[in-house]
């Protein structure tokens, strides 16, 4: 798998903390800024979510800034405050004035997606587009503990002594359709990055749900979906279409959680088709 080609870059924010993330330039004629945003779970970070996709979009000419959330990769991990949306949209909000972005496009994934839409919804001069991946924030948080994956992960706490090496090899293959994805390569990365994370951020996690405020962005959006996802339920992406305004989908029969993983051409090549062809109201 790719390694990351990027120096590792640290901002320090107001409150004392640190967010690292990586700044990939385009290749030729800058096009846009796309902001990766990764999603929850053991060993999870912005690099991991994103590797297969990064260099499509570079030669594209779009720049990307991928970079871990609070309680994640190589960013800081705060246990003494609750990781609410307001507090994670703050940290890419951030991350967005370090860097002085504006008018970006947002690229999120599950927790990512959900962070993606808090902050289309409260700063939506900031943000140009969404390509959202089976984005969280859209059910209810009993939907969600109904789901196999999320009731396997609750099961195995991250940080807990029977959260093995083999728990988490078992628990990346509910992500994905194809157990054959998650491959020894795949369960060191993660298990690696386990290693400097708590239990605190998902314990803390409070996510509500924005379904209801959908109608209210006007940017074009983009969702992927698998059929089989087992964390985030597939009827979401019904939700996104009848929330009105320019939302697009796609519905991937034999694919799970990772659409960006499981799929990366088709997820590159319709992400690409879509920032060149769609325009904001």
């Amino acid at each position: 798998m790719p390694s990351n080609p990027a120096k590792p870059q640290f901002l320090e924010t107001s409150q004392g903390l640190s967010i690292h993330y990586t700044d990939h330039h385009a290749t030729g004629s800058e096009q846009g800024t796309l902001v990766f945003i990764h999603g929850s779970g053991p060993g999870a970070s912005g690099w991991s979510n994103f590797k297969h996709n990064i260099a499509a979009f570079q030669t594209a000419g779009y720049r990307c800034v991928v970079y871990d959330q609070w309680g994640y990769g190589q960013t800081d991990k705060p246990t003494d405050i609750d990781h609410t949306l307001e507090f994670f949209v703050d940290g890419l909000v951030a991350l967005l004035d370090a860097l002085g972005l504006h008018g970006v496009t947002l690229v999120g994934n599950s927790l990512g997606g959900a962070v993606a839409l808090g902050l289309a919804l409260k700063h939506p001069e900031r943000v140009q587009k969404l390509i959202l991946m089976a984005p969280g924030g859209i059910e209810s948080r009993e939907d969600y503990f109904a789901m196999e994956g999320i009731q396997t992960m609750v099961k195995h706490p991250m940080g807990s002594p029977e959260f093995t090496r083999d728990v988490l090899g078992k628990l990346l293959t509910l992500l994905v359709y194809d157990a054959d994805i998650v491959d020894e390569e795949l369960i060191d990365e993660r298990w690696t990055t386990l290693q400097t994370q708590n239990s605190h951020v998902l314990a803390t996690m409070a996510i509500p749900d924005l379904s209801g405020q959908v109608s209210q962005l006007n940017h074009p959006i983009l969702v992927f979906w698998g059929t089989e996802d087992k964390f985030c339920p597939a009827s979401g992406v019904w939700k996104m279409l009848k929330g009105g305004g320019q939302v697009q989908a796609e519905l991937l029969n034999h694919c799970g959680h990772w659409v960006m993983t499981e799929y990366p051409e088709l997820f590159n090549t319709r992400s690409l088709e879509f920032l060149a062809t769609t325009t904001r109201y």
